[in-house]
């Protein structure tokens, strides 16, 4: 069940309105070290919950950093190319979807493919699709999933108050040891009213396009009109950089994949002095269960049943996918100023994350580094942190909130708060991955249904089993439209945003390959009925309602297909393609020439469209 939202009429009214009643003002916004953070975040911001990175598992920290550091030696973090307001743009953020085996993620027209987690999975165990190093940085991601799936719904009210006062004496003693109290407001922001703004955003990265995603589309735009920001490239990173102590203890990535140094994990250490008792018995439980998800490498036994919850602990959520993002400042130009409330550097502009379950939470694992190979130093004061930065959707009379990052941290969207608020993402100085955990709705975007939705379309085609000629089953309109419908499902849903990913796909993991490849056998039959069906309505004989509705299902198909097939070709072949490298160009596929013996129909379809037209004309 997709989150309802507005329509894009009545999301331009809202904006236009409520422009007019911010007129120049900037809306007040409160970071940690402004009275009434505190307060605020409590009541207007409750669904955020922050957790610093003392409370996670070391051993947990080891593997998930340097996999992060493993997938960008390896080149797997790609920026995607994909379609805003029928114009082709490059996203800012680089990055990559990892998942369930056989999942996938669409936005802004496009869909990604997810490498599975290489949990051991019997979908993925014993194939041999990626190198041992992508395999063990996969695994280590599903870790970090596994952790979250339990966390997130298990954490209680008193932890989540805790954090919130964690953050306003840790911002207390940084101000007393620095003998410098940093605010981000402006005068301005301080004597203005405000609160919000679904509104207001660059044409590029505005959240009330339908396709409003995670835009990495609105704070910075290229010579070819490209933005950054806005994109499920929510919850991204981090900033602040770890201890002497956490850089000495760094793992190596190698080529080979993942090899921690001897004795410590990166970057953190389980700080137990900073952590209450309740955490503590919670991390204690967190990390218990996951030496069963293979941290200490060991292996259940099957039969093993989940281990007892604490008292007061509910079933833990199921996040199926996560999109990870890496971005360098240091190589961006024109990040866009936060313009509603003077935050700084927008990387990521205002934006809810689509193409979630309704009120399904989202958890984050920020890591920052100074350069590609995880080294870390300290960044002076918090104008140099990565940040988020949260408003409530539609209300200019709530102040926003800014909270300051630290490398390992993680924070949660739980409660609904992605649907009834919006959140940026404020630049710091250093390297930021980030790993979006969430729970794609995925009711049409899962190899499994595509191949249901093959087999039910194909049900329709009778094979003569002694001569081998084809026929189709039934030719009622419903049925055929159906059919159809399946046939550009398949063409344009999966075969095309498939390959328009170049072959980046099979360059790190294998596992899509075969799969797809089945999938263009059973489209290519499709090919083969939809000829069958032409047949049929050219035909004559048949009673001429029936002609009738018969010519106009079909009509309908083939004019939906001609025109979706030239946009993908101009899309492969569009100014921006053309400065991929070719193993990561779209290819346009499939395609096939006018007189190719192995097609059934010609690629372009004009001609048959003009002939089904001039029958009902006749009729």
């Amino acid at each position: 069940m997709k989150r309802s939202g507005d329509s894009e009429g009545e999301k331009r009214r809202k904006k236009r309105r409520l422009l007019q009643e911010l007129a120049d003002q900037k809306i007040p916004f409160r970071g940690p070290s402004d009275k009434g953070f505190k307060e605020l975040w409590d009541t207007s911001y409750s669904g955020l919950v922050l957790k610093r990175a003392c409370s996670l598992p070391a051993e947990l920290h080891c593997r998930v950093q340097a996999a992060l550091l493993t997938l960008r030696k390896k080149g797997c973090l790609l920026r995607d190319l994909v379609r805003v307001r029928d114009r082709d743009v490059f996203t800012s953020v680089s990055r990559a979807l990892l998942g369930e085996p056989g999942h996938t993620y669409r936005y802004l027209d496009t869909r990604l493919f997810a490498i599975p987690w290489h949990n051991e999975d019997t979908e993925v165990k014993g194939q041999n699709c990626c190198d041992p190093g992508l395999r063990a940085a996969c695994k280590a991601l599903w870790e970090l999933n596994s952790f979250f799936c339990l966390d997130v719904s298990h954490l209680k009210e008193e932890d989540r108050i805790a954090q919130i006062a964690k953050v306003v004496q840790e911002t207390v003693a940084k101000a007393s040891d620095e003998g410098d109290v940093e605010s981000k407001h402006s005068e301005d922001s301080r004597n203005s009213e405000g609160g919000d703004s679904d509104f207001r955003q660059s044409e590029e990265g505005d959240t009330e396009s339908k396709h409003s995603e995670e835009w990495d589309v609105e704070s910075k735009h290229s010579d070819e009109g490209c933005s950054t920001s806005k994109r499920d490239s929510d919850w991204e990173t981090v900033s602040k950089n770890s201890s002497e102590e956490g850089e000495s203890s760094q793992g190596k990535v190698t080529d080979s994949g993942l090899e921690p140094s001897e004795g410590k994990c990166p970057t953190l250490a389980l700080k137990t002095a900073d952590v209450s008792p309740a955490e503590e018995l919670h991390v204690a439980h967190l990390k218990h269960s996951l030496s069963d998800y293979h941290i200490e490498d060991k292996v259940a036994p099957e039969s093993a049943s989940e281990p007892d919850l604490p008292q007061g602990f509910t079933k833990s959520v199921k996040f199926n996918v996560t999109l990870l993002n890496y971005m360098d400042p240091a190589i961006m130009s024109h990040l866009k100023e936060e313009p509603y409330y003077g935050m700084g550097k927008m990387a990521v502009g205002w934006h809810h994350d689509e193409n979630l379950i309704t009120h399904s939470p989202v958890a984050v694992y920020t890591y920052s580094c100074h350069d590609n190979k995880g080294e870390s130093g300290e960044c002076s004061g918090e104008k140099a942190s990565w940040r988020i930065g949260l408003k409530v959707a539609w209300d200019i009379h709530t102040p926003g909130l800014m909270v300051p990052l630290q490398s390992g941290d993680c924070y949660y969207m739980r409660n609904g708060l992605n649907s009834t608020h919006q959140h940026c993402v404020l630049a710091g100085d250093a390297v930021r991955f980030s790993s979006t955990h969430r729970v794609a709705e995925c009711s049409s975007g899962t190899l499994t249904y595509i191949q249901s939705r093959c087999k039910e379309a194909l049900s329709n085609l009778h094979t003569d089993p002694d001569t081998g000629s084809r026929s189709l089953t039934t030719l009622r309109p419903a049925t055929m439209q159906r059919c159809e419908e399946i046939h550009n499902e398949v063409e344009f849903e999966w075969l095309r945003q498939y390959w328009f990913q170049g072959r980046r796909y099979t360059r790190f993991c294998s596992w899509w390959s075969k799969p797809m490849e089945e999938l263009e056998k059973d489209w290519k039959v499709m090919e083969t009925m939809t000829m069958l069906f032409l047949a049929k309505v050219e035909e004559d004989g048949q009673a001429s309602e029936v002609r009738r509705e018969m010519a106009e299902t079909l009509l309908s198909a083939l004019i939906d297909r001609h025109q979706q097939r030239q946009t993908w070709r101009d899309r492969c072949h569009c100014s921006l393609a053309q400065t991929l490298a070719p193993e990561e160009a779209p290819v346009d596929r499939p395609f096939w020439g006018v007189d190719d013996p192995d097609m059934p129909l010609p690629f372009d379809l004009a001609d048959i469209i003009n002939r089904v037209e001039s029958l009902l004309w006749r009729m």
